[in-house]
C-alpha cells in the first residue's frame, strides 16, 4: 500500500510542471522578439540610440518593400531605393492611406533580407516601434531614419552585401477594438 504523502507529492510536482510549461509558452513569443531585436537574428532589424561616428566610402543600395495584410489602406515608399555610404544616416519616406470610412489602428512589422545584415541595419527612428491610429479616408507620412553599421564591411558572412531590403507589413494592431462597434 503507497503512502498518501508520496502521492500528494507527485500530483503537486504534475501541477507544477503543467504551470511551469504554461508560462514558457506564454513568454517564449516576447522572449523571442527580444533576442532578435537585440541581436539582429533572423533579419531583425536593430533599434538605435546614435548614428555611427565613422562613415566608409563603401555603399549599398537598400530597397525598400512595402506590404498590408488584411487591411483597408495603401501603403508606399516615396522612394522604392536608396544608396546610403556605411555609417552615414539614410532618411525614407513612407505614405499609408487608410481607404476605409472608418479609423483604423495598426502597426507595422519589419524585416530585412539578406538576414545576415540585419545585425547591421540599424534604425535611429520608425514608426513600426508603435500603434498608429488613421483617421477614415486620412493619409501620413512617416519618415524611417536609419544606418548600416559600419561593422558590416569588416564582417566575413556579410562584407559582399551591396544590396539591402528593407520590407515593413502593416498588421491589424493587436490592441486594436474588434467586433461591430469597434
Amino acid at each position: 500500500m503507497r503512502k498518501p504523502g508520496r502521492q500528494n507529492l507527485i500530483a503537486i510536482l504534475c501541477v507544477l510542471g503543467v504551470m511551469g510549461m504554461t508560462g514558457a509558452a506564454f513568454a517564449a513569443v516576447p522572449l523571442y522578439r527580444m533576442f532578435c531585436q537585440v541581436t539582429g537574428f533572423d533579419g531583425t532589424v536593430r533599434r538605435a540610440d546614435k548614428a555611427p561616428d565613422t562613415v566608409l566610402d563603401q555603399t549599398v543600395l537598400v530597397r525598400f518593400d512595402t506590404n498590408v495584410r488584411g487591411l483597408p489602406m495603401t501603403f508606399r515608399a516615396e522612394q522604392t531605393t536608396q544608396r546610403v555610404r556605411i555609417g552615414a544616416t539614410g532618411l525614407a519616406y513612407f505614405d499609408v492611406t487608410n481607404t476605409s470610412d472608418q479609423p483604423i489602428q495598426v502597426r507595422a512589422g519589419y524585416n530585412v533580407v539578406p538576414e545576415y545584415t540585419g545585425p547591421y541595419f540599424q534604425k535611429l527612428q520608425c514608426f513600426c516601434f508603435q500603434d498608429q491610429t488613421l483617421a477614415a479616408g486620412e493619409t501620413r507620412q512617416f519618415p524611417v531614419q536609419y544606418f548600416i553599421a559600419p561593422e558590416l564591411a569588416t564582417d566575413r558572412e556579410a562584407k559582399g552585401a551591396r544590396e539591402i531590403t528593407l520590407s515593413y507589413t502593416f498588421y491589424p494592431s493587436v490592441d486594436a477594438p474588434t467586433g461591430p462597434n469597434a
